[in-house]
């Protein structure tokens, strides 16, 4: 499957209601330590503005809630994937994407045969704390020899001005959140995303 290069990822559906309609045709509905009463509401106003905007809505961990409402991708992190249901999550037909830091997760991911994999953190991030270093572009260009044909979602500390060098060494998409949740402007920086991955869509 071909996805798009730029892979926006959120907190919320105000989030979605306001960047999508500017063009953005991926996005992470991305939730930690709410109920599922609060993350089922909002993955249903999720899907509803994502289908009326043609855009790809993946649910980030919440799998069986993401098949209760009828959603058509997930992703999961490596603790998320040990506790999942993979049989049932490709039973309900869910696309499934997998996060990866270093070979032994790789070979974790690969093993459930996943529609793309995230490689992450590539530069320095302040989203979460990490005890993997930046991964480098260099590691991009490793990681896609090893999967192949497999899409390549890079993440961590990414921003207009790096996606040449994430493109050019094998990325198929580059995810984003504090680099337009915390902008001045998101409206304006997700802008700026879009058309500086124009060439690569």
């Amino acid at each position: 499957m071909k996805l798009d290069p730029f892979y926006l990822i959120v907190d919320s559906s105000d989030w979605i209601a306001r960047l999508v309609p500017l063009g953005v045709k991926l996005v992470q509905l991305r939730i930690k330590d709410k109920s599922d009463e609060v993350v089922r509401e909002e993955i249903m106003a999720s899907q509803a503005i994502c289908e009326t905007h043609d855009c790809q809505l993946i649910i980030n961990d919440y799998w069986q809630l993401a098949i209760d409402e009828g959603c058509d991708f997930v992703h999961l992190g490596q603790e998320d994937l040990a506790e999942a249901d993979v049989d049932a999550i490709r039973k309900a037909g869910l696309h499934l994407g997998v996060s990866t830091h270093d070979g032994e997760e790789l070979d974790t991911a690969l093993s459930v045969e996943p529609e793309y994999v995230a490689l992450g953190p590539v530069y320095p991030t302040i989203l979460k704390k990490m005890k993997w270093a930046p991964q480098g572009l260099e590691k991009i260009g490793r990681w896609k020899q090893q999967i192949g044909g497999l899409p390549l979602v890079s993440i961590g500390g990414l921003n207009p001005e790096r996606l040449p060098g994430v493109f050019e060494n094998g990325a198929d998409s580059a995810a984003v959140v504090t680099d337009i949740t915390l902008n001045s402007d998101p409206e304006a920086r997700t802008q700026e995303w879009l058309a500086a991955t124009e060439k690569w869509r």
